[in-house]
């Protein structure tokens, strides 16, 4: 449409830029006034110590550290203590980082297919679905989830890279995309499928999947799809001359990937491939990182098709989208075989049409492989799915439809009017539904409200939003939310421990050290239940046993500050003021110095 006003393709480009650039800035810039959330905010930056050191070289050795509680993410650590360094505690920055990594991924997606197809407008259209899709809102608007926006940016750079040295295959071209590969790893353990994109793009658009044996004269790593039309017209005039069709001519034209990569493309994927494998040795062996109790397989395997499907649903219907989707009790049988079924018949239908529409087949592949390792069947979390998951898979369903909707409208009259005006009103709508669903993440309460408003039975939001509530001081309503999260699942050992807490905040030390004995019999191993049933045998009195508990608390967890700090505080009362000097020595070491700072003042830990 743009080139009927004589708009060059290099000012197109351009207003893309910049229209993604403002749009996402518009539909986004809320969040610079939103708080943290109590839900993994805390371990990621309010209440982890690392962090708040800001940027030292003990800072460094944690980042990399894979002994940290955590999946191995460095990147994703070095940014928060680059935040931490810039912002303090003002949680308005961190949101402006995810906001800029999103906006940079958006913009260098637009780039990478607007270079390997030539097509500005589909290219255009691909990336403001990303950009502005309301699925993609988890991802932009939870600080904790800056692993998403920051594994993204270095996703598309390394894809960005990669069609770069394409273009001109040579050693230079080819280290920086290992380099930034290796950087994606870091920042998300979910980019190992990249090298499987790869090989997708080189099938379409890049066109790379040709026996090298096809072309001659051709420097050793020199990519085919560079010579291929030269390569295509020359055949065609020497078939003229003798007359005949060449065989070579139409084998060279087609795409391929059945036979089917040459091994050549595989060689040049191999370093991809050994680090993708080295992270999954290390996040599936990893002692830290297990989820708090494994569903059966029957159950994973069931809810892998039906939260599949629920992704495709909510592609072009996003409705009740939530922070935590908890699994179902249990899944209809038809829910499960139309789900199957549905998926069975799409990829049936793109491998049908692999050669006429191959583009169908990429777009298809990218979604489907890249969230095959989160869809729950290796279980690396209680979620039955989740918004962020989708976050770039969702990138292959807007290639099939920036590319699909025009080749099934081709023969309508004013076919590119009716796909400009479909095209801006479904980004409206788009960016309406996002703006409003940015509104939910002001703060912990607001965001759990409206997910218990759009899910049922959520005992895991009921529990986080009791523990929202207990950092407020409204202990009636932690006791409430607890209550019903216990109720939904009996024997939860962590609603035992916050509502234990919250009786004693309200003063009934005998309920409250009920609630903890239950938590600690669900949860043997539970050092906050031992430590909060500390805090409430020494509001009762019985100081010894207050003692007792808070030893057991860093015995199982020796790093445990709280714990430390106020054993000795209980010391320090008792006038046993070697003991208490020893716990606010250990405490000062782990971060919380103030019963160290109390007992100088006295002249007792000099």
């Amino acid at each position: 449409m743009l080139n009927k006003v004589n708009i060059s393709p290099g000012r197109q480009k351009l207003i893309v830029y910049l229209v993604l650039t403002v749009l996402t800035l518009a539909v986004f810039w809320q969040v610079n006034q939103y708080d943290f959330v109590n839900f993994d905010d805390d371990i990621y930056v309010t209440q982890n110590s690392h962090v708040q050191s800001g940027i030292t070289p003990e800072g460094f050795r944690w980042a990399f550290s894979i002994t940290y509680a955590d999946w191995w993410m460095p990147l994703l650590r070095l940014s928060f203590l680059l935040d931490y360094q810039l912002y303090g505690l003002n949680a308005g920055g961190y949101h402006l980082t995810n906001l800029i990594l999103h906006i940079l991924s958006a913009l260098l997606l637009f780039w990478l297919f607007n270079r390997m197809t030539g097509s500005i407008w589909k290219s255009a259209f691909v990336a403001a679905l990303f950009a502005l899709h309301p699925l993609h809102v988890e991802s932009v608007a939870w600080i904790a989830e800056r692993k998403d926006t920051l594994s993204a940016f270095f996703w598309m750079l390394t894809l960005c890279l990669y069609v770069y040295y394409t273009e001109k295959p040579i050693i230079k071209r080819y280290l920086p995309v290992l380099l930034c590969f290796a950087c994606a790893l870091m920042s998300k353990p979910m980019v190992i499928t990249l090298p499987v994109v790869m090989i997708l793009l080189d099938y379409w658009p890049l066109d790379r999947l040709q026996s090298r044996k096809i072309v001659t004269n051709m420097p050793e790593i020199m990519s085919v799809s560079t010579n291929k039309e030269k390569q295509k017209n020359k055949s065609k005039k020497e078939a003229l001359k003798k007359n005949i069709h060449p065989p070579s001519v139409q084998k060279l034209s087609e795409p391929r990937i059945a036979g089917i990569i040459p091994l050549w493309q595989l060689k040049e994927k191999i370093p991809f491939f050994i680090l993708s494998a080295v992270i999954v040795i290390i996040t599936l062996y990893s002692p830290n990182n297990r989820p708090p109790s494994f569903l059966p397989l029957g159950v994973r395997i069931a809810n892998a098709p039906v939260a599949f499907v629920t992704y495709l649903v909510k592609t072009f219907w996003p409705h009740d989208m939530a922070v935590f989707y908890p699994f179902p009790e249990q899944i209809p049988l038809w829910q499960f075989l139309g789900a199957f079924l549905l998926i069975i018949l799409i990829s049936a239908s793109v491998i049908i049409t692999i050669k006429r529409l191959p583009y169908l087949f990429t777009g298809w592949l990218w979604f489907s492989i890249i969230i095959a390792p989160v869809i729950g069947i290796i279980q690396i979390s209680g979620y039955a799915m989740a918004d962020r998951y989708y976050y770039l898979p969702s990138i292959g369903l807007a290639v099939m439809m920036a590319w699909g909707t025009p080749d099934l409208l081709k023969k309508w009259k004013h076919r590119k009017e009716i796909l400009l005006t479909s095209s801006a009103l479904s980004i409206l709508c788009l960016s309406i539904i996002t703006w409003t669903q940015v509104g939910y993440w002001q703060n912990s309460i607001t965001l759990f409200d409206h997910t218990l408003k759009v899910t049922d039975n959520n005992w895991y939001i009921y529990y986080n939003r009791g523990a929202a509530y207990c950092g407020l001081g409204n202990y009636n309503q932690v006791i409430d939310d607890c209550t019903r999260a216990i109720e939904i699942k009996p024997g939860y050992a962590e609603a035992y421990n916050n509502r234990g807490y919250a009786y004693y905040g309200l003063g009934n030390y005998r309920q409250a050290i009920k609630d903890l004995n239950r938590a600690i019999e669900i949860k043997p191993g539970y050092a906050e239940a031992y430590n909060n049933r500390g805090v409430a045998y020494n509001g009762f009195g019985n100081y010894s046993q207050a003692i007792e508990d808070y030893g057991r608390a860093v015995e199982i967890k020796p790093g445990y500050v709280n714990a430390y700090y106020n054993r000795g505080l209980v010391y320090l009362n008792q006038a046993d003021n070697i003991s208490s000097c020893r716990d606010a020595r250990k405490a000062c070491g782990l971060g919380n110095c103030k019963l160290l700072e109390a007992a100088n003042t006295r002249g007792l830990c000099r």
